[in-house]
């Protein structure tokens, strides 16, 4: 499907406005990552501790971070859930920061001073060896086992959706079997029903950290030795530097908007850059695959001429594959909610500069090493006959 047909753009012509951009934004990137000490890495990559935490009602953030100090709160596209990240620089303090910030939370939001357990909060073996003695004095005859399968299926019971770990009453357990009106009773003598539920607590230490950050960068190094490798072998070597050069373009201006905009990178801030390597560099082959097509059928034209016909000739598909995924990734980074964020950024950035980088970055190197090489070959008499050295933009 071809949206324009017959276009006949300059564009080496216009190369100079995208370069000198490109140069603007790689040092502008550049200069605010060595302010800022390089890249905000986020938890994942630095070492922390993540809990994420659902309240019965919309979140308290502000009494959250006075209560908890300095960590970072997040809303999440759940309902009523955040994300509570803290940073750690002790591997040994691993487990008693995450009980001290479930500690902090319970105080602030439980009520602690009653001597009574947290019933959204407590675990199977908490609550069996609470429940008992007190069902013992209230004559309910169950056995150590029986006593254990009843707590697992009150348990079961909370955490299944959709009160997903969060009771707002008692009163919901009377359907569960087992449950008889004593046991109910004790319950509500024995706990208390919390505003909030700790769902799940991620724990990486400082040392995993640096060691995904190290392999982050090993891999996407990786990536762009294969595809150099590749288009070297597909088309001739100065395609394979040029495409590289791109794309290597492409990330170090994504992770300076970063840095810009003060946005941490996550693992998956690394799983969408990755992304825009390939995705960059399929535009950048698909452009490269027409060009050597039309320099077999047109030898003599000067290369520029070629590269222009063949942009040309691409520039309905790159609308319509570029101008679809953007729009695509424009929508779930307005309305994809925090957790998706950082990695939708990065690539509504990616595409924006990939796509150009493509036709501007590219495509003139392969012209100036052309234009470089076959200047060297005049000057030495052994240009081939008819053959046209490419005229500069």
């Amino acid at each position: 499907m071809e949206i324009l047909k017959n276009t006949n753009i300059d564009f080496l012509g216009r190369k100079w406005p995208f370069i000198i951009a490109s140069l603007a934004l790689t040092a502008v990137g550049l200069v605010s990552l060595a302010v800022k000490g390089g890249p905000k890495y986020g938890i994942d990559f630095r070492g922390g501790a993540v809990m994420y935490v659902k309240f019965a009602g919309k979140p308290p953030v502000d009494q959250i971070r006075a209560s908890l100090g300095d960590v970072s709160v997040q809303e999440m596209t759940t309902e009523n859930e955040v994300m509570i990240g803290t940073e750690l620089q002790d591997e040994r303090t691993l487990d008693a920061n995450r009980r001290q910030m479930a500690d902090k939370l319970a105080a602030t939001f439980g009520q602690p001073s009653s001597g009574k357990l947290d019933f959204n909060n407590v675990s199977n073996q908490a609550l069996t060896d609470r429940l008992r003695e007190p069902l013992q004095k209230a004559n309910a005859q169950l056995s150590d086992q029986q006593l254990q399968d009843l707590t697992a299926a009150i348990l079961d019971f909370r955490n299944t959706p959709p009160r997903s770990g969060l009771l707002s009453s008692f009163d919901q357990l009377s359907g569960v079997a087992g449950v008889t009106p004593v046991i109910l009773n004790v319950l509500k003598q024995e706990c208390y029903l919390s505003s909030f539920v700790i769902r799940q607590v991620e724990v990486v230490g400082p040392k995993v950290g640096g060691d995904l950050r190290r392999q982050a960068v090993l891999v996407t190094l990786a990536a762009l030795g294969g595809m150099l490798i590749y288009i070297a072998f597909r088309f001739e070597w100065i395609y394979g530097v040029a495409a590289v050069i791109a794309v290597f373009h492409d990330t170090v201006i994504t992770v300076g908007f970063f840095s810009l905009f003060d946005k941490e990178i996550s693992l998956n801030v690394v799983a969408a850059l990755l992304t825009l390597v390939g995705y960059s560099m399929n535009d950048t082959i698909v452009i490269f695959d027409r060009i050597r097509e039309n320099v077999k059928l047109t030898r003599r034209e000067p290369l520029e001429t070629i590269i222009n016909r063949s942009v040309n000739q691409t520039l309905s598909r790159t609308i319509m594959t570029s101008g679809l995924t953007f729009l695509t990734v424009l929508a779930l980074f307005l309305f994809g909610g925090p957790v998706l964020h950082t990695f939708s950024f990065a690539l509504v950035v990616g595409i924006l500069i990939g796509t150009y980088s493509s036709v501007f970055i590219a495509s003139p190197i392969v012209v100036f090493w052309h234009s470089y090489a076959d200047g060297k070959r005049k000057a030495a008499g052994v240009l081939p006959a008819g053959k046209q050295a490419p005229r500069k933009g």
